[in-house]
């Protein structure tokens, strides 16, 4: 049993809050969610209601994972507040660190950034590399794993980090299991770009979502950016620029995450060779399944396979 302990502090935002338990809670055999708060006491929240919670800072010493939702950073505008500092001090080292949105600015006040990789919202983007420097932001990504440490931009992508760490501790067959209990979507890679001023389409725009079905559908075929235009009936230029207004990203990288995640899937449950598993994928060879693979999670189609395959019982 995976412990998850959530820290809700002055300001806290309740959407926010509340993701961990509706994400890792589909999961009830595999993980235990639970909320605290840094002295036991309500706490306010950034709506205009205050929540009241079961579990003081102690609770904090049995987590597996911690995850920082949003609050009211100008707590820490002259560093961590003592009672905050106390409560993250009772964390056992190699604790797995997780924030959401600005979930961010504590710990980098804390000194948990330094050095390492990470996001926020990209509306604090300017704030949060003036008062952290030592912070290698990346403020146009949706999620930073950085192995013990991860950090999510706003909102919706705390459910896109809290899924991936699903997929991490148990395969992607289980995280697709709770995507669909959500109802949300089973994967946004990471590096996928925060929707950053994006206007909404007008109603009457054609929309390429039917597109990337029928991809989806025949992502064993050489797939190019040219086929799915066709397949929109749009002009090339024009199919590129209303997708990325549309998903966030380029059809030719979203077609590569579309190919290593169903790469991932098979590798998790079937004994296809990799090779194999390339060809189904609409990878040309083996060696390209493999670096694209590498260049996702770090791991070779091997090392993937071995570790979920024995990671995964069913539930």
């Amino acid at each position: 049993m995976h412990r998850v302990v959530v820290l809700a502090l002055p300001g806290v935002y309740a959407f926010e809050l509340g993701m961990p338990r509706r994400i890792f809670g589909v999961l009830p055999a595999r993980y235990d969610v639970v909320t605290c708060t840094v002295d036991g006491r309500p706490v306010a929240t950034n709506a205009d209601f205050t929540i009241a919670v079961e579990h003081g800072p102690e609770a904090l010493a049995s987590a597996d994972t911690v995850v920082i939702p949003p609050f009211d950073v100008s707590i820490v505008d002259d560093g961590v507040p003592e009672a905050v500092a106390a409560a993250l001090a009772r964390i056992r080292p190699a604790t797995r660190m997780v924030s959401i949105c600005t979930g961010a600015v504590l710990l980098a006040a804390a000194g948990l950034l330094d050095g390492r990789p990470a996001t926020t919202h990209w509306q604090l983007s300017a704030e949060f590399r003036h008062r952290y420097p030592t912070v290698r932001l990346d403020q146009d990504v949706l999620f930073v794993d950085d192995g013990d440490v991860l950090t999510s931009a706003g909102a919706a992508s705390g459910v896109d980090v809290c899924l991936h760490l699903v997929r991490r501790d148990h395969g992607s067959r289980v995280a697709n299991e709770v995507a669909r209990m959500c109802v949300i979507p089973p994967w946004r890679d990471g590096g996928q770009a925060q929707y950053i001023d994006l206007p909404v389409p007008e109603p009457a725009a054609t929309s390429t979502s039917s597109t990337r079905q029928w991809a989806l559908e025949r992502l064993h075929l050489p797939l190019t950016q040219a086929d799915l235009a066709d397949h929109a009936r749009m002009s090339l230029r024009t199919f590129a620029r209303r997708f990325r207004d549309e998903v966030g990203t380029s059809p030719g990288r979203w077609l590569i995450q579309q190919r290593v995640a169903r790469a991932r899937e098979l590798l998790e449950s079937s004994d296809l060779p990799v090779d194999r598993i390339a060809g189904q994928v609409g990878f040309a060879t083996g060696t390209s399944l493999r670096q694209h693979l590498r260049n996702t999670i770090g791991v070779s189609p091997l090392t993937y396979r071995r570790t979920f395959r024995v990671s995964t019982p069913d539930r």
